[in-house]
Parts: structure tokens; sequence; C-alpha cells
């Protein structure tokens, strides 16, 4: 057992409540799933109750309560998997794994040498072995890194990228008319270029693929050809179609009458934050820095694309 004040009290808090909020959201679970995944759900509970109580020990702290914060976050979790049913179920699953993962690593690696490393030794052993083979069994990993990584690319591209265009359009024509069907067209263009890229990309890795197959095989040597998950069409869809998506937000308010890309910048900065909790969550990345880092870079690209239009527009006369 260790006293709190050893460890930086917020540490000690967050662990608890972490671990609180897991078994909260399992046992939550548990109501709205279907009886055919109620004995693993049963057995995580059984896991993060002991996670629970072996942190309460160790810290001689004990917490049965979440913070606002993290029961807002339960409810909003509870409401999309009510709403989305399994699916959603199974990427919440496998997002919490990968959050809980990532966590405990960073914290073993702070207090390498010190009595808290060893305690999550045994922690990691069951997020690693216990609750990773229990949460695919269920998931059956259904999140995909090449597709959170193509649509979080898409949606990116075409929110920044259209986001410029738009305020560097009304730096340099000042008419909403002319604006409009600049970016729309620079859009349809930018989601037709990144699909293609997507595609030849990913064509061109297949074929390289086969080529040193089939030398290896000319060789006499052994080969194990394992078929490549992201097929070309289907990613260059999902990349132009995201593209598209995020380029219609910086649009529509133009597209209703803005005059100023002022309401283009709000609304594709709540896109922003929007879409990068969603993926940042799924993938487990760190929510607050993948938000401020797109906010800096929609930020420079406006400034910068504002800049040339107002130079564009006093020495060209536009």
């Amino acid at each position: 057992m260790q006293a709190t004040s050893d460890y930086d009290p917020r540490l000690a808090r967050d662990l608890i409540l972490d671990e609180l909020f897991d078994l909260s959201l399992y046992k939550a679970l548990r109501g709205v799933t279907q009886p055919d995944v109620h004995d693993t759900l049963d057995e995580l509970i059984k896991v993060e109750t002991a996670h629970l109580a072996f942190w309460q020990r160790f810290f001689n702290l004990k917490l049965e309560q979440l913070d606002l914060g993290r029961r807002i976050k339960l409810s909003v979790m509870m409401l999309v998997c009510r709403l989305f049913g399994s699916t959603a179920v199974h990427l919440v699953l496998e997002a919490i794994e990968v959050h809980g993962v990532r966590k405990y690593l960073a914290v073993w690696r702070a207090y390498q040498g010190k009595p808290l490393a060893e305690a999550l030794r045994g922690i990691l052993m069951d997020e690693f072995k216990h609750e990773d083979v229990l949460v695919t069994a269920l998931t059956q990993r259904k999140i995909n890194p090449e597709k959170i990584r193509n649509i979080f690319l898409g949606l990116n591209d075409g929110l920044v990228e259209i986001l410029g265009a738009v305020s560097g359009f009304f730096g340099a024509f000042g008419s909403t008319t002319m604006v409009l069907i600049a970016a729309s067209t620079t859009a349809v263009a930018g989601a037709l270029s990144m699909g293609a890229g997507a595609f030849l990309a990913l064509n061109s890795e297949k074929e390289v693929k086969s080529t040193e197959v089939a030398k290896k095989l000319f060789l006499g040597e052994e080969s194990e050809f394992t078929p490549m998950e992201e097929q070309p069409l289907s990613s260059a869809l999902v990349v132009g179609s995201a593209y598209l998506l995020g380029a219609i937000v910086p649009v529509f308010p133009v597209l209703i009458g803005a005059t100023d890309a002022m309401l283009s910048v709000f609304t594709a900065g709540l896109m922003v934050i929007l879409v990068s909790t969603i993926l940042s969550f799924l993938s487990g990345m760190d929510i607050k820095r993948r938000i401020m880092l797109n906010l800096v870079i929609i930020t420079v690209a406006v400034s910068i694309s504002y800049g040339i239009g107002i130079v564009a527009k006093s020495v060209w006369g536009i």
C-alpha cells in the first residue's frame, strides 16, 4: 500500500477514476447488448473490478463516484451505443482497450524503478493478454487502422485545403458567387486528385508485392503471399468521399450567403474538433494534442491564404 502523497495526487485519482469509468461502462453496456456478448462483458467486469480494488489499495484512496467529465463521457458513449447498436459497442470496446494500453505504458515508462512501475506490470499483463483476448474475440478487430487513416486524411485535407481556398478567394475576389464557383471547382478537383492518388499508390504497392512473390517463386524460394487488406479502388473511394465531405463544410456557409470567410472558419473549426475527437478516441491518440495541432494548422492555412488573396487583389487589381 502506498500513500497518495508518494505520487502525483492527480495521477492516483486518474488511475482510479479511469478504472471506475471502464467498470461502469462495461456494466452499462451489459444492459443494452444481446445475451451472446454478456459472458465477454462479465469477464471484463471481473477484470476491471480487480483493477479498481488494486489501485484503491495501492494509493490508499477510495473513490466510488465518477467526476462530472467522466459522467458526461459515459452518457455520450452509451447514447452512441444505443443509437448505432453492436457496431458502436465493438468500436467503443476496441478504443477503450487501445487507450488503456497506451496510458499504462506511458505511466510505466515514467516511473521506471519505482514501486508504481512494478505495480503496473500485472495490470499491463492483463491489458495485453486477458482483456485484449476478450475484446478481440468480441470485436473481431472492427477498427481498421488503414480506414481510420484514409478517413482522417481525406476529411482533414478537404477541410484545410478548401477552407484555405475559400479564405484566399474572399481576399482576392470579395464576391460570394466567384468564391462559391472557385471553391466548389477546387473541392471536386481535390477529391478526384486525392482518390486517384490513393488508388495509384496502393495499386503500385500491390504490383510491387506481386512482382516480389513471382521473383521468389521463379528462384525456388519460399514466399508467403499475404493479400493486402486495403483494396485500391475501395480506399480511393473512401479518401475521395471523405475529402469531399470535409470540403463541403467551409463551402456550405458561402452557399447560404456568407459574405466573408468568418463563418466558414467557425464551422470548419467545429468540424475539426469533432472529427479529431472521434478519430483520436478510436485510434488511441491524444485527443487534446490532435485538436490543438489541427486548429493551429487551419489557422496558419487561413492566414496565409487570405494574405495571398489580398496581395493578389492589390497587385493585379482583381
